[in-house]
């Protein structure tokens, strides 16, 4: 669908319910039950739990990005902002260098103001959209700044890219706020979860939280005439090795349980990394996937006759998404020179 596009935050915050929704948020804080783990820490007064995450944002980067999806892209970049630290500890993650060492990420926590500043700064760059990546944990700072933002100026679409393991009374808050929902759907079974994330029923929680995702919504994706999206729900399917996170099982669920037109986002990246590289006990995890593997995984969309979305190029995917972070100003390489 291809259409002029206003991002619906912008009326919620004419008309005061941006800044009721913030506040809502925000009181979240005091008695922690941000993201499903629920750990009840008053992170107002910067009591820290499993996320070691407090009262203020932690950005590690933000940058015009070119490794999101393309209508993602575009000519300009997605200007991807990543949070530190995560409710999350996959032992593969690409990003763990800011997702797993909470006691490096405290020099880069921000004000709101400064990360509100960040989303215009961005979009005066030219990005298409405000992506924050890993933002879970920080739903109640993220709205404070979009509300601050919004005040000066911000129009972009918000694209809310998650590990899914969201609180869906969190999700109902987000409704209108968020443009469009990117989230993973890293497991079929819960015992995966629970071995290399380190979470408690993971696919129960992520399922409930896509399908509130599905409910805001629907199937359709709305985009500008550039082809840019500028609303919908795309979930994502990172390819494990030796098929650990059941392909076949989270793309018969997705069209079983929300439709057959559910845009779905195959990804080949997945390289060994983080304890997946380094740990005897994950040796399933400690090899890239192979090319049968990923067609296999490709041949299931046939299959199950899915045929909205995108998939990455196998023999690009693995090389590009490996980010430095070390680099904050461009931690991944330009993926337009592995094309």
């Amino acid at each position: 669908m291809t259409t002029e596009y206003q991002p619906n935050y912008l009326a919620l915050y004419e008309s005061g319910e941006l800044a009721k929704r913030v506040e809502t948020l925000e009181k979240l804080l005091y008695n922690c039950t941000v993201c499903p783990l629920d750990c009840g820490n008053n992170r107002v007064e910067n009591e820290l739990a499993r996320c070691y995450s407090g009262r203020l944002p932690i950005v590690s980067s933000y940058t015009q990005h070119f490794g999101e999806e393309p209508a993602l892209v575009g000519k300009h970049g997605a200007g991807n902002i990543f949070f530190g630290n995560c409710n999350l500890r996959c032992v593969y993650c690409q990003n763990y260098q800011i997702s797993q060492a909470h006691k490096e990420q405290i020099k880069n926590e921000i004000t709101h103001e400064r990360l509100a500043e960040i989303m215009l700064e961005l979009q005066a760059r030219g990005c298409h959209n405000i992506n924050f990546v890993s933002p879970t944990h920080f739903v109640p700072q993220m709205a404070r700044s979009i509300l601050l933002a919004a005040r000066a100026g911000l129009h972009l679409p918000i694209v809310y890219n998650t590990n899914a393991y969201d609180s869906i009374a969190v999700l109902r808050l987000l409704d209108g706020i968020v443009d469009v929902y990117l989230p993973d759907l890293k497991y079929a079974e819960n015992e995966a979860g629970y071995e290399y994330s380190k979470v408690r029923n993971y696919s129960d929680h992520a399922r409930r939280a896509i399908a509130e995702m599905y409910r805001q919504m629907g199937d359709s994706l709305v985009f500008d005439a550039d082809g840019l999206l500028k609303r919908g729900l795309v979930i994502r399917l990172l390819v494990l090795p030796n098929d650990l996170a059941g392909v076949r099982e989270s793309l018969e669920w997705i069209r079983d349980s929300l439709s057959q037109r559910v845009a779905v986002s195959m990804m080949a990246q997945y390289y060994a990394t983080n304890r997946a590289a380094t740990d005897a006990r994950y040796t399933l995890l400690s090899r890239r996937i192979t090319e049968s593997e990923w067609l296999r995984a490709l041949s299931m969309l046939d299959e199950l006759g899915m045929e909205e979305g995108w998939m990455q190029e196998y023999d690009t995917a693995s090389h590009y998404y490996r980010p430095d972070f070390t680099d904050r100003e461009t931690p991944f390489k330009d993926v337009r020179d592995f094309q």
